[in-house]
């Protein structure tokens, strides 16, 4: 039997088999399914900073409703004894499945400002996660923001949330940056201690019956790991040994597992396959990788 195991994020892992963000992960009766196939490491569904404040808006405007129009509503608010906002759920979970894994549970956050980001990666530390997962997860979309103040602005949310941890950090780059390497290295000196390659982002589809614009989201495909292959294999001697690197979107089996580990990453992480096969899938890629 070779010896699989790793280090990434300072984390020791039995294998390089990561399961990455999927709904699987946010159930503690299926987390247990996907560490048990073999897991080694699992990160969560990932919290949005939309979802929170979605919520906020949406319990002031029921508190708020009809004090325009009856004056009793001005000195009338409902007893509201708590409310467990989705931040608190998240919570929740990591601390559900940190107490029941024996691997590392490392929580997703997906943000777009610096924000509160820094409050709750310290409230996500306190729950028991391993790491947290930093997406820069946006469209540059603004045509009067330039390519550095876009990358001003994801520099300042890692430093925000890197003053706020005393865990390790890793950070999910998208591959759409002007110059990739460059931002790769001022997000390692920002004291990322890891980098995820790459974000897959959500393209919304035309629906022409109901002429509504929907969401379609696809399984990723073995031929979209060539563009983590590719970035890997040039970051890797750039960024050194020190920086942990893993690789996401297309790993679907052990060879895939291997053509990873070939070009430099520390682990592979897995969703397509495991939502496509069932968390018995992570079996066979172990099987696979061990011959």
């Amino acid at each position: 039997m070779p010896d699989l195991t790793t280090r990434y994020l300072g984390l020791e892992l039995r294998s390089p088999l990561v399961a990455s963000a999927s709904p699987l992960n946010g159930e503690p009766g299926s987390a247990r399914q996907v560490e048990e196939a073999g897991a080694a490491a699992i990160v969560l569904p990932s919290l949005f900073e939309e979802e929170i404040l979605h919520e906020e808006v949406e319990l002031n405007r029921a508190l708020e409703a009809g004090t325009e129009h009856f004056a009793e509503a001005l000195d009338y608010f409902p007893a509201v004894d708590s409310f467990a906002t989705a931040g608190d759920r998240y919570l929740a979970l990591v601390e559900t499945l940190k107490a029941q894994a024996s691997v590392p549970i490392i929580a997703s956050l997906n943000a777009s400002s610096a924000g509160g980001w820094a409050r709750y990666a310290a409230l996500i530390e306190a729950a028991g996660a391993g790491a947290p997962e930093l997406n820069l997860y946006h469209v540059a979309a603004d045509p009067d923001r330039t390519a550095d103040d876009v990358e001003a602005g994801d520099l300042a949310i890692v430093h925000a949330v890197r003053a706020a941890l005393a865990i390790p950090l890793a950070v999910k780059l998208s591959p759409y940056y002007s110059s990739t390497a460059n931002f790769a290295r001022r997000v390692v000196a920002a004291e990322a201690d890891g980098l995820v390659l790459f974000n897959r982002f959500y393209q919304p589809d035309l629906d022409l019956d109901s002429l509504e614009v929907v969401n379609r989201i696809e399984l990723s495909r073995p031929w979209e790991l060539r563009l983590p292959l590719r970035w890997i294999a040039i970051l890797r001697p750039q960024l050194g040994t020190a920086v942990s690197l893993a690789a996401t979107s297309g790993v679907h089996d052990g060879a895939d597992v291997v053509k990873a580990l070939m070009v430099g990453a520390d682990v592979a992480m897995l969703t397509s396959a495991v939502l496509q096969h069932g968390p018995g899938h992570l079996r066979r890629v172990e099987r696979d990788l061990v011959a």
